[in-house]
């Protein structure tokens, strides 16, 4: 096996499908909503594609789904606290959809144009696109209680530098989404132990640590190539340990469900859409 990552059925066990929703708010100017990407631009060049071996990276990539930026633009901030110290520069004459300066201190803000509704104790996290970094600007992260908000929520990002020019692109990941259970995090009670203590896993991972010091020996020493070494390797890849262990409900890819439009937009999305361009609505209708 040559360590890549290749299509594969999840063995995860099937379980009953909850509902996702999305409304469409009046009078917002709409954009996409799609599955996550697995891949990423900076993991197949900058890596050699290397990092595509990550089966954590990939699985993290596309657990989810991303809203979609509709039209280039670039946007600067001149380092001061007002709403008027950012400027929006649009490209080809659109200004981009629902964004705006709203808080000042160099955030840019993205109106979302949707109020999601999730299953009771479900929240959504907020986020921006996993493991997509951006030079000159941070995506804040945030938790919102979906199953009972009744208004929509904003999507921000922090510019890190005065003066210096962030480019969003048409069709660019600006928000990514995922429904996770409210109290995830406080039904777990940490704990820290000495490896020792569980004799098993000790002689799994030293097994793993011994062939992984030889590999990398082994490729400094110019002993064996890159892909003589990934045939000995890829376990994780596989769901198996070292000493023979198999994991339950492995995923080596994540099917994520498109956003399936239930009722066609009403009058005013398609008005809000019209007045932010000829062009825009085109390509609304057209989807």
């Amino acid at each position: 096996m040559s360590g890549e990552i290749k299509p594969q059925e999840n063995n995860v066990a099937q379980v009953e499908k909850q509902t996702l929703t999305a409304f469409r708010v009046p009078g917002r100017f709409p954009l996409r909503i799609v599955p996550a990407p697995a891949d990423r631009q900076w993991m197949d060049v900058t890596t050699e594609g290397w990092a595509n071996r990550c089966l954590p990276l990939r699985i993290a990539n596309q657990t989810g789904w991303v809203i979609l930026n509709d039209c280039e633009f670039e946007a600067v901030w001149g380092g001061k606290a007002g709403l008027d110290s950012m400027k929006i520069l649009p490209k080809h004459g659109e200004m981009p959809g629902g964004v705006s300066s709203m808080f000042g201190h160099g955030v840019l803000t993205w109106d979302i144009p949707y109020l999601f509704r999730t299953p009771p104790g479900m929240n959504l996290l907020v986020r921006g696109p996993a493991n997509m970094p951006k030079d000159g600007a941070s995506a804040f992260e945030a938790i919102v209680e979906t199953d009972w908000l009744p208004y929509p929520f904003t999507m921000n990002w922090r510019f890190l530098k005065p003066l210096k020019t962030v480019k969003f692109e048409k069709d660019e990941p600006i928000c990514m989404i995922l429904p996770v259970p409210r109290d995830a995090v406080e039904r777990f009670a940490p704990q820290i132990r000495n490896l020792e203590s569980e004799p098993e896993l000790l002689k799994s991972y030293e097994t793993w640590h011994e062939r992984r010091v030889y590999a990398q020996t082994a490729m400094a020493e110019k002993t064996e190539t890159k892909q003589q070494v990934m045939k000995k390797q890829g376990h994780y890849i596989r769901g198996e340990g070292h000493l023979g262990e198999h994991a339950h409900g492995h995923q080596t890819k994540v099917k994520v469900a498109e956003f399936e439009s239930k009722e066609p937009p009403t009058e005013a999305v398609k008005a809000a859409a019209a007045g932010a361009g000829k062009s825009f609505l085109r390509r609304l209708l057209g989807r």
